[in-house]
């Protein structure tokens, strides 16, 4: 049966009270209709249109090459198939980071074009902050990320980030920043558990983590990783099902029966 209120739309807000109440968010990525459709039925809190689509939908290496008129068409598509879960929206690299004015056009966009309820930008010192709390003074919800942030692989690599005191100090002080800023929540990624557990504790404002731990407010996958779609998963995904395997088994049992004449059958037989 279905709790009082979990049958209705999820805003920014709702995540907020989660944390106050002490349950957990559970969060997905998507990127068209099919998959948005059915992490909503299963009854996922929120759906990310992350730009890790630049690599499981578009075949990227990174996700440096996605432009903000590609994550428009899949928000579309995503918004589309989605009833009850809360839509947030990656800012691709380089549609946030030159200006303010910049990131308030690129998000405007998003919400005006896709129908997705908040969008979700990386980083928090300096510019960020500011950009963040100019964002939300517009009345556009932001989800902030820190800790591993793909946008700077060239920078940072894909190690785990904030092992060392500076480091972690750093990561500590820019969550804050973009609470400060006006943040609704703070994906935390790739980080020492003891640091993402300190963040959740410090931060009236839910934390999503990835690959940081059980400590954070809630917690978010690549839906390819998580189901086994991608030849290689990060260390800190679980794998719930083979499904990439299952998917060419499949489709060899059918081109078996087509080269055989198995399928289709003859109504008559």
């Amino acid at each position: 049966m279905v709790a009082l209120g979990e049958g209705m739309k999820i805003r920014p807000q709702r995540l907020q009270v989660w944390k106050r109440e002490g349950r957990t968010i559970a969060m997905l990525t998507a990127w068209d209709w099919l998959w948005a459709r059915l992490l909503d039925r299963a009854g996922v809190d929120v759906i990310l249109v992350g730009d890790s689509l630049a690599m499981v939908a578009l075949g990227h290496e990174t996700t440096l090459p996605l432009t903000l008129d590609q994550v428009v068409h899949h928000a579309q598509a995503v918004c589309r198939g989605v009833e009850r879960s809360l839509v947030v929206v990656d800012l691709p690299f380089l549609s946030y980071q030159a200006s303010v004015e910049q990131a308030i056009a690129s998000a405007g966009r998003i919400l005006k074009e896709t129908g997705a309820q908040a969008v979700k930008v990386e980083g928090g010192y300096g510019l960020m902050a500011t950009t963040v709390t100019r964002l939300t003074e517009v009345g556009i919800p932001v989800m902030g990320h820190v800790g591993l942030t793909p946008q700077s692989v060239h920078k940072l690599g894909y190690r785990q980030q904030g092992g060392t005191q500076d480091g972690g100090d750093r990561i500590l002080q820019e969550a804050i920043a973009l609470e400060q800023a006006g943040a609704f929540a703070i994906v935390l990624e790739h980080m020492p558990e003891d640091l993402a557990t300190t963040i959740t504790q410090k931060l009236s404002i839910p934390t999503i983590g990835i690959g940081a731990g059980n400590g954070c407010d809630g917690q978010v996958l690549v839906t390819a990783d998580m189901l086994g779609l991608t030849e290689k998963s990060p260390p800190f995904a679980k794998v719930y099902d083979d499904l990439g395997n299952r998917v060419v088994e499949s489709v060899e049992s059918y081109i078996s029966e087509v080269r055989s004449r198995q399928f289709p059958r003859s109504p008559l037989e």
